[in-house]
Parts: C-alpha cells; structure tokens; sequence
C-alpha cells in the first residue's frame, strides 16, 4: 500500500489537510507507516488530478489559503479496490537492525547508546498507545483497536528481546572490536 492509498484511508474519516495527515502519520500511524510532508503532498496533488479527492482552498489571514482535501466517490472505489488484496505485504525497513548487523564494528558505548535510545523510543510509543487507550480508543474501528494491539505488542516484544540479549552483542563485539582496533 503506498502514501496514496493510506491517505485516502484517512480522509474516509473527514476532510483533512496536508498538516492534518501528517499529524496522523506521526501518532496513530508512526509504528508502522512512515510519511513526511515530501511524499504526502506529492500524494494529495496526484489524488486530485486522479479526480480520487477534491481540494478546497480556505483563506486565512496573513497565510496562504490552507487546501483542505476530501475523498471523492471514485476515490472510494479506488481505496476499496486496493483493500481487496487477500496478500498485503509486511515490510520492515529498520535503520536499528541495519545498524546492529555491524555492531562488531562499533564500541561497546555505541552500541549501548544505540540499544538505549531504541529502548526509550519503545517506551515512548507504548506510553503514547496508553494515552490512545485512555483516551479515544472506544470509538476506533475494530481494524485500529487491531493495529493498536499488534504495535504494543511488537515493542513489548522488540523490548524484552533487546533486554534479554543486549549482552550477546557488547560481549562479543568488545572482543570483536578490540581484535580490530588492535
């Protein structure tokens, strides 16, 4: 599923802008589908000359005009056409475990800063699902609760894997890193 398709997803709830979406890619979505403004905006122009969202312009006072997008009908189609694939895929892209495939080449502070930061990024997205669940969470969708569910999951297991095994890598990349430098 790329941005097009995950942003039409998102207007099924309300017009919205480009601030808006983003906003969304950084909290509800932030877990599991990274967007910035460089492939959203992009998005939303393609979107609109497809005929797949209407934009209206809002004037705002000593600001340019916000472009606040809405689903189209056809866009509709298009979102329901893409969510009939029975095989959609799970992709992971992580700079972390890119990262740790070469700790033998780093030191042992790096790699425990590394593996630190990764632990409190962990800790702040599982604090920001309690803040969903205390929050909005009963009028979310069946399909959100589920993505909520399986992103808390996934950090409390990374979490616990990295606790358990943090030591298999500072104690061999330290001799591994030692045979290298010395």
């Amino acid at each position: 599923m790329d941005v097009k398709t995950v942003c039409l997803g998102m207007l099924t709830d309300g017009e919205a802008s480009g601030y808006d979406l983003k906003k969304e890619f950084e909290s509800s979505f932030s877990h599991f589908f990274a967007a910035g403004y460089g492939s959203i905006y992009p998005a939303l122009n393609a979107l609109a000359r497809d005929g797949l969202v209407e934009c209206r312009h809002i004037a705002q006072e000593g600001k340019p005009d916000r472009k606040v997008y809405e689903i189209t009908e056809a866009g509709r189609e298009h979102l329901l056409a893409a969510l009939e694939n029975p095989c959609p895929s799970h992709k992971v892209r992580s700079e972390f475990l890119a990262t740790m495939c070469f700790s033998h080449l780093m030191s042992h502070e790096q790699i425990e800063t590394v593996l630190e930061n990764r632990l409190t990024e962990m800790t702040n997205y599982l604090e920001l699902f309690k803040e969903f669940e205390a929050s909005r969470m009963e009028d979310w969708p069946p399909g959100a609760r589920f993505v909520l569910g399986f992103g808390q999951t996934m950090m409390k297991t990374m979490r616990e894997y990295i606790e358990a095994n943090r030591g298999m890598l500072v104690e061999e990349t330290n001799t591994e890193h030692q045979t290298a430098i010395g």
